[in-house]
């Protein structure tokens, strides 16, 4: 019987079949899809202001911008490329893109969380199926279903971030223009007098599209690869660090009392809240491992993001970007910006669980 509560327990059999945990919210209705998306969508907002101007500076060391390349690989770097860009596009350089970052982030943010608490509701009915898998996995598909609803408008970004010129002004509908119409080089002929590899050059040109909307997914396959461990990973410690710390023998230091109850629904209990400096510790520490487990796939999936502006404007697989990668700075270009990763990873999961957690609690879910 829940707390307070006055239902029998056929009325509670009931209400839990339907998506309610012992929590006492139904996380199947309207009310709390709507309230946690825009929980979601905030956080995901505030979390990428705070490290914007770092977010700049990392996708120019990543896709290899030749301007910024020479600044890569140390912290002395990072502040001369922000001084560099502060000197030839002003203090508004630091956030190029940073709008249509808000734009991306508040839609993926909202359907990232939502996403999370609808399928962790359905692997993880109840406390006794809770594992650390089950976690990871809640995690990888709800990162995948985010990613899937915004990719094109983080490739928009990204393009935006790359542009260094101070003349370049370019609009969101100049960059989506662009993108659009970027074609892909038709494959070389060995024999072009051949009448058979000109009939092959015709069959790969209509089934590779040379220009539209593929373009927009441009690094899409890395990224979904890359979700896998960063999402489920980042729920997963998050999760994990948040148990430990309300164990009974560390929770007076680590918790709210009497934040298991909500405001706005008296009915249910939740878990106890964390204080402010335990749940941006539990935030930092799943960005870290997070990032870490997926920094690779996140540099391939740059430079196949870019690769209508740098280069012969050729798509590449994964495969061939990597091989690039190797070939340009070997197996340390897979790691160029992680200490920037570092830097900005901490504060941004840190506030985006921060700002999530704290919302859920004042909209009573």
């Amino acid at each position: 019987m829940l707390p307070g509560c006055s239902l029998g327990c056929s009325l509670l059999t009931g209400m839990l079949a339907d998506g309610t945990h012992l929590g006492g919210v139904n996380k199947r209705s309207l009310d709390y899809v709507l309230r946690s998306g825009l929980a979601g969508g905030l956080a995901g907002c505030a979390a990428k202001t705070v490290v914007a101007p770092l977010d700049r500076v990392k996708i120019l060391f990543q896709a290899s911008n030749p301007q910024f390349a020479k600044y890569s690989g140390s912290w002395f770097g990072l502040a001369a490329a922000m001084k560099d860009i502060n000197r030839l596009e002003g203090a508004r350089g630091l956030y190029k893109g940073h709008s249509a970052t808000l734009l991306r982030i508040f839609p993926y943010a909202a359907i990232k969380f939502l996403a999370y608490e609808q399928i962790r509701a359905t692997i993880i009915p109840s406390r006794d199926k809770e594992t650390h898998f089950r976690r990871l996995i809640s995690g990888s598909l709800a990162g995948i279903t985010s990613v899937f609803f915004t990719y094109p408008l983080e490739l928009v970004r990204v393009r935006l971030a790359f542009e260094t010129k101070q003349s370049a002004r370019s609009s969101l509908l100049d960059i989506c223009r662009q993108i659009y119409h970027e074609r892909v080089p038709s494959p070389a002929v060995p024999n072009p007098s051949s009448s058979t590899s000109a009939a092959a050059a015709a069959v790969v040109s209509k089934a590779v599209p040379s220009y539209g909307l593929t373009n927009f997914y441009r690094g899409f396959a890395p990224t979904l690869l890359g979700m896998l461990p960063y999402a489920g990973m980042s729920f997963l410690t998050h999760d994990t660090i948040g148990d430990w710390l309300r164990l009974p023998s560390i929770a007076p230091y680590t918790t709210i009392p009497g934040s298991d109850l909500t405001h706005k629904d008296k009915q249910g209990s939740h878990r106890l809240q964390l204080t402010a400096a335990a749940e941006l510790f539990s935030g930092a520490l799943a960005g870290l491992v997070s990032q870490t487990s997926s920094y690779p796939l996140e540099v391939i999936r740059r430079r196949m993001q870019v690769g209508g502006v740098v280069g012969d404007g050729r798509r590449l697989g994964i495969i061939e970007t990597a091989r690039t990668i190797m070939r340009e700075r070997g197996f340390r270009g897979f790691w160029v910006g992680l200490t920037i990763g570092y830097l900005k990873i901490v504060p941004m999961v840190a506030t985006g669980f921060f700002v999530y957690e704290r919302l859920k609690w004042s909209f009573g879910i």
